[in-house]
């Protein structure tokens, strides 16, 4: 291609004169793909060997942390049969309405009696004031 300047190729003719296909369709564009330099290729990176968690573990540290892991399966087990056996021994929503349901019927019960016993004084005070009327009217001869 150096020694062809001003000759326009083709993509296809281009693809096999740069040995790659080419993605631009402009002349410009061809031609800027042709000087630009070559960085070369972008290399894989290489894996350590046995490379969980970014290099080489021990038995040892693979040992503490699989230790670690059980303790805190260990720990959530216990939590979950606490909460089971709190969720079974503590009230739910339907219990708590029926016991307050409950208690205000004997609190409206309590309240009627209560009422009831007041009215029974008062008419008990009115006797006694009749009572008190007639004894202190009439005279005793």
């Amino acid at each position: 291609m150096a020694g062809s300047v001003g000759k326009v190729y083709s993509p296809m003719q281009t693809a096999i004169v740069l040995g790659a296909r080419s993605l631009s369709t402009s002349k410009v564009l061809r031609e800027e793909a042709t000087t630009s330099p070559n960085l070369g290729s972008v290399q894989p990176q290489k894996r350590p060997v046995g490379g969980f968690w970014g290099g080489r573990a021990s038995v040892e540290e693979l040992q503490a942390s699989t230790e670690k892991v059980s303790a805190h399966v260990r720990h959530i087990e216990a939590v979950e049969k606490d909460l089971k056996a709190l969720a079974q021994s503590s009230a739910s929503k339907d219990d708590l309405s029926r016991v307050r349901a409950e208690l205000k019927k004997v609190y409206d019960g309590l309240h009627i009696e209560f009422l009831d016993l007041r009215s029974y004084v008062w008419g008990m005070q009115q006797d006694m004031h009749l009572l008190a009327k007639k004894n202190t009217t009439s005279v005793r001869v």
